[in-house]
C-alpha cells in the first residue's frame, strides 16, 4: 500500500535530513511493489487499451486491491515505456536500411514532450 517512511536519513546511516532548514523532515514515499498477478492483469488491460479512466479504473483498482492512484500511475508509466519501446523499434528498423537517426530522436526527446511523464508514484 501507500506508506511513508520516516525522515530521510533517520536510519543508522546518519542524522535526519530536514526538508528545509528548520522545517519538518522530508517524507520519502515507499515504492509500490506489485504482485505478479496484479502485473499480469494490468498488462492484459493495457493491451486492450492504453488509457484507463473513470469507472473502469475504479473497478480495476478494486479488483486488484490497489488504489485508483496506483492504477493511474502504473498506466502513465506503462505508456512511457511503450512509447520508448516503439521509438527503439523504429530506430532499429531504420538502421537496418542504413537510415541515420537525427541526434534529437532519443528517449530524452520523448520525455520532454510527454505530458504523462511521471517519475514517482503519488
Amino acid at each position: 500500500g501507500l506508506e511513508l517512511s520516516h525522515c530521510v536519513g533517520a536510519n543508522s546511516l546518519g542524522p535526519a535530513v530536514p526538508w528545509r532548514s528548520g522545517g519538518p523532515c522530508k517524507m520519502k514515499r515507499v515504492r509500490t511493489v506489485f504482485k505478479p498477478e496484479q502485473l499480469e492483469r494490468l498488462e492484459q488491460e493495457f493491451l486492450k487499451q492504453q488509457y484507463m479512466v473513470g469507472t473502469e479504473r475504479v473497478d480495476l483498482a478494486a479488483t486488484l486491491h490497489l488504489t485508483e492512484t496506483q492504477v493511474k500511475v502504473w498506466f502513465q508509466n506503462r505508456r512511457i515505456k511503450w512509447r520508448k519501446q516503439s521509438m527503439e523499434q523504429k530506430a532499429a528498423k531504420l538502421s537496418q536500411f542504413g537510415v541515420i537517426q537525427p541526434a534529437t530522436a532519443d528517449s530524452t526527446d520523448i520525455k520532454d514532450h510527454e505530458e504523462d511523464a511521471v517519475d514517482v508514484e503519488l
